[in-house]
């Protein structure tokens, strides 16, 4: 599903700058929420779910370009970013010879941990979905 977020700006009338206020989970620069990142990270690293299966699961856009018939080149975009401290900045460093589905894993897990308690009893992708709003 598609959702098209209206932003509201205010300007500072002593400096001159502009905020933009957005709803929890929407990240600056990306088409996906925090939480449908952590839910196709957790699909990715901790089930072992293809990338080209996470992607028909997550994203609402059907028709793909012919580099996508065979995987989802933003799984490897947001683990990167993760690594780097620019996505989802609660997550630990990891070794630098894991491999994308290692690093997927472990950013799935750590977002699963920050999840409502009351979550618990949810598999592990739904609780990272909901983590991710608290470590957006």
């Amino acid at each position: 599903m598609v959702i098209v977020i209206t932003a509201r700006r205010y300007r500072c009338c002593a400096c001159g700058a502009v905020l933009l206020v957005v709803p929890c989970g929407v990240l600056p620069g990306r088409h996906f929420s925090a939480g449908a990142i952590a839910w196709a990270l957790a699909l990715f690293g901790v089930e072992g779910l293809p990338a080209r299966t996470v992607r028909a699961r997550v994203s609402p856009w059907r028709v793909v370009g012919a580099t996508a018939a065979a995987g989802w080149t933003a799984i490897r975009r947001w683990t990167r970013a993760a690594r780097q401290g620019r996505l989802f900045a609660a997550v630990r460093a990891a070794p630098a010879n894991w491999t994308c589905r290692q690093h997927a894993a472990r950013i799935a897990t750590t977002l699963a941990a920050r999840a409502p308690p009351g979550l618990r009893h949810l598999p592990l992708a739904a609780q990272a979905f909901h983590g991710a709003a608290q470590a957006g």
